[in-house]
């Protein structure tokens, strides 16, 4: 389930769906919820999160099996789409990480302007190294334009866990913080930012990332 609302300046994207993971369903609601961000004038934020003890497990691999998968060739240029969308939104956008954080849902957290995650529980990893499933192009792009090239060579050819700390040490997050405050700090600084929403916003992004967004959709292909 994807769920959309909004507190003041901000928009909330919750997943809330066990591991949330991506699949055809999932993946449309999401582009359906940016949609609205993107149409919404005046100042405005971007919050995305999971629940209980899941940010997002990534792809839905077992989905991705299934006669309907085979049917829909729009869906990994959805999945890559979303990365696109969240790196280059003309709005601030926070990833309050609740809990693990793996494979493309540490690539969706990771492409936001502003990352926290929960300080005593919770793995980000980028596991495909031992799934035997090389990273995509656009995949690679975009943890580049976020991750600094020591912990990404680290993360993708180790496929090493990292927890909060390690991460906020080498500068892959943004801030730490209780179980019960991840969300509020995440809140609190995209309230803060909202005012910076707009075009010249998401100009900067574009040239500051030239590489992924050469190489990463910015539109939903649904």
């Amino acid at each position: 389930m994807i769920d959309l609302r909004r507190d003041g300046d901000v928009f909330i994207l919750q997943m809330s769906n066990g591991e949330n993971r991506f699949n055809g369903e999932s993946v449309r609601a999401i582009h359906a919820a940016l949609d609205e961000v993107a149409a919404a004038e005046g100042p405005k934020s971007l919050l995305t999160t999971g629940e209980a003890k899941f940010y997002s497990n990534g792809l839905d691999l077992d989905w991705m099996q299934t006669p309907e998968a085979a049917e829909q060739s729009g869906f990994m240029t959805g999945v890559h789409a979303i990365l696109g969308r969240i790196l280059f939104n003309d709005a601030p956008t926070a990833a309050a990480m609740n809990g693990h954080a793996f494979a493309g849902g540490a690539m969706m957290a990771a492409v936001h302007d502003y990352r926290v995650m929960r300080e005593d529980r919770g793995y980000f990893c980028v596991p495909e190294v031992d799934l035997g499933l090389p990273l995509t192009p656009g995949m690679s792009a975009a943890l580049q334009a976020r991750i600094p090239p020591a912990a990404l060579h680290q993360a993708v050819v180790t496929g090493k866990r990292w927890g909060a700390p390690e991460l906020l040490d080498n500068d892959m997050i943004e801030a730490t913080a209780a179980e019960a405050d991840v969300f509020a700090t995440a809140l609190e600084w995209a309230q803060g930012q909202a005012h910076h929403a707009g075009e010249t916003l998401g100009v900067m992004k574009r040239g500051l990332y030239g590489h992924a967004f050469e190489t990463l959709p910015t539109e939903s292909p649904f």
